[in-house]
Formats: structure tokens, C-alpha cells, sequence
């Protein structure tokens, strides 16, 4: 099951929706921003109830 989930990109500040596939409990990936193309390390956790907690930095962090 996909979840749509809205943050800040870490680096342009712009507004960004992530699909995370809620089925696995944790994730590590990079993804592209949609706005400037840089590449976001985002960490998702799963929590008890089913939601996605998505942490995105940057390269440097």
C-alpha cells in the first residue's frame, strides 16, 4: 500500500509529495527532489499503526 507523504525538500525548502510503500517497516533510499533535482537521503519507519514517520537530509548531514 502506498502512502502520500508531503515534506520540505532539504535543500531548495520547496514542498515535495514521497510514495512510501507502507508494507515495509524500514527504508533507507534516495529520491530525487522534483523541484531541483538534488538527491534526498529519506528514512522511513513505519509505525505501530500502520503510518509512515519519513525523515529526508541532505548529502552532507
Amino acid at each position: 500500500m502506498l502512502e502520500s507523504v508531503w515534506c520540505d525538500c532539504p535543500y531548495c525548502g520547496e514542498p515535495i509529495e514521497l510514495l512510501i510503500d507502507s508494507s515495509v517497516p524500514h527504508q533507507d533510499y534516495i529520491e530525487d527532489c522534483s523541484v531541483c533535482c538534488s538527491p534526498i537521503n529519506v528514512s522511513v519507519v513505519i509505525d505501530d499503526d500502520g503510518l509512515p514517520d519519513v525523515v529526508v537530509r541532505t548529502d552532507q548531514e
